[in-house]
């Protein structure tokens, strides 16, 4: 047996760990919490409120023919996971010093397992979104089913930058100041608060190399269904994403071992 095929046995023979770990971050996020997972759908929301304040009613930017509040709002779902998941999965390892010195199971496991715990924020938050959707008289079609598959995609992207933060993290300790820095300058160039077709044509190549606005422009796009799939985005998107997750993992099981030895 192969050294990869070793290690991906050694990874099915712990997945139920993957799910201890993925409800233990659910638990320890909203410990003591007075609100508690009703901060899936606030953190969202209230930002959703002020971006459709400042961009929707005065700065006037379009919404591909949704309400701002909903163009914006089904967009932060996508964002806040990912964000979300960047800065815990990247700290899940200095996080965890205690267990990673004293016990063995395949490292990896801790940040897909807080890449898997923000997967219940996402569905509870989605709930808000199906409400608004229906407040806003937008029609529900099928389209509709292929919105897990935007999720599957964000949560292979997600993983494959978290598992490279991670292990840079136990090295190079900056990262975890990095990461914050990074995620806000990231957004903005994300179709979040705009359409991609609000930025000049000659530039929209630049907003393709972010694997994110394939995401959520093909989210919007299946979900509310009032513009075709950008598929040519989706194909670039999934080019990078899966480039992202082999640089991860490969980074990650080269330096799995020195981890014990450096956290």
């Amino acid at each position: 047996m192969s050294v990869r095929s070793e290690y991906l046995a050694d990874l099915w023979h712990h997945r139920e760990l993957l799910y201890f770990l993925a409800w233990r971050d659910v638990k320890i996020r909203y410990k003591q919490a007075v609100l508690g997972m009703s901060w899936a759908i606030l953190q969202p929301l209230l930002t959703m409120i002020i971006f459709s304040v400042l961009f929707g009613r005065f700065a006037q930017i379009p919404s591909s023919g949704l309400p701002y509040p909903l163009f914006s709002y089904s967009a932060l779902l996508l964002w806040m996971y990912f964000s979300v998941t960047l800065g815990l999965a990247g700290n899940s390892l200095i996080g965890n010093a205690n267990l990673i010195t004293k016990v063995y199971f395949p490292r990896v496991l801790m940040p897909a397992a807080s890449a898997l715990a923000g997967i219940l924020d996402l569905a509870v938050g989605s709930t808000f979104l199906m409400g608004m959707m229906v407040y806003y008289g937008t029609g529900i079609g099928w389209g509709l089913l292929l919105a897990p598959i935007f999720v599957l995609h964000l949560f292979v992207l997600a993983l494959g930058i978290s598992m490279l933060f991670a292990a840079m993290n136990v090295k190079y300790r900056d990262i975890k100041y990095v990461i914050p820095f990074l995620t806000q300058i990231w957004m903005f160039l994300t179709p979040i608060i705009y359409p991609i077709s609000f930025v000049p044509e000659r530039y929209q190549w630049l907003l393709a190399l972010n694997p994110v606005t394939g995401i959520v422009e093909g989210f919007r796009a299946a979900v509310f269904g009032v513009q075709p799939i950008p598929w040519d985005l989706l194909g670039i998107s999934w080019g990078i994403t899966l480039l992202l997750v082999v640089i991860g993992a490969v980074y990650f099981t080269a330096t799995e071992r020195q981890f014990a030895d450096v956290v």
